[in-house]
């Protein structure tokens, strides 16, 4: 290095004043791309964090925040191969399949899906179930066990039902062929509460492909990237914070990068003001 170059650099390590404004808009935006990152479970790639600072905000190009993200070494979560979870019980009898594989609904409380997955800690196996309304894919219930009977199923099912209050009659209620589903337990709680149940048909992972996706990305956005887990109460705890973060943070692009809770809003608040006029 030239002795003016040196000299150069180490005055401007004394003074930043001195450096370039390029050089002192990446330090500013550097920070808020670390906090952006950091806030969401660290599990954003560019576009995500580009998207999360325009909503706050901060006007930055996409590839200013891919380049800073490069140079701080961060990076996104990437989804791994999906894992078949519940085990389709062929002899009992199946409901209707209501959705065949459209995973759409036109309001909210119009559709949920249901399917568990797997967690391993130090103490063994624990299952995880989920409930969500396809509308916004906000995740209304679930639940942790250590065991895979219907009761925990049931449970994340009851949760559902008590905070969202569905019309009877006005929901479907879609699940894949595990044994859990198709109890005799679960399907008269579904029809006491006049929720209608719908099966996929088929008996692959497409059948229940929306509420697999929910499942893949808290095993890839929570699960693998705290693991080994200790014990249940430590599963219990960061699912109960990564579900609020999801439905309240998390931007989802299929319902145009804003958060579940965003969507319904925006929903109700459209409703009004139809209602109004």
């Amino acid at each position: 290095m030239a002795p003016s170059c040196y000299w150069r650099h180490a005055a401007r390590r004394r003074n930043p004043q001195l450096r370039s404004r390029r050089a002192r808009q990446d330090d500013s935006l550097a920070n808020e791309v670390q906090r952006v990152w950091h806030a969401n479970w660290q599990v954003y790639g560019a576009d995500k964090v580009w998207l999360q600072m325009n909503r706050e905000g901060i006007r930055v190009a996409r590839c200013t925040v891919e380049r800073l993200m490069r140079r701080l070494g961060l990076e996104g979560v990437r989804r791994g191969r999906k894992v078949r979870t519940t085990l389709p019980d062929a002899s009992a009898p199946c409901p209707l399949d209501r959705v065949n594989r459209v995973f759409k609904a036109r309001r909210p409380n119009e559709l949920w899906v249901s399917d568990f997955t797997y967690v391993s800690t130090w103490q063994g196996w624990l299952y995880v179930a989920f409930v969500i309304d396809v509308f916004a894919r906000r995740i209304v219930g679930w639940r942790v066990s250590r065991t895979m009977q219907t009761d925990f199923v049931l449970d994340a099912l009851e949760q559902a039902l008590y905070e969202r209050r569905p019309d009877a009659n006005g929901l479907v209620h879609h699940s894949d062929r595990g044994a859990q589903y198709l109890s005799i337990r679960y399907s008269e709680r579904l029809a006491e509460a006049g929720v209608k149940p719908s099966v996929g048909s088929r008996g692959d992972s497409y059948d229940n492909a929306l509420a697999e996706t929910i499942n893949g990305l808290y095993k890839t956005e929570l699960i693998h990237r705290r693991a080994p887990w200790k014990s249940r109460e430590s599963v219990e705890l960061a699912t109960l914070q990564w579900v609020h973060w999801f439905n309240h943070t998390r931007l989802l692009e299929p319902i145009g990068y804003i958060p579940p809770a965003e969507a319904e809003a925006n929903y109700f608040r459209q409703l009004a003001e139809k209602t109004e006029t």
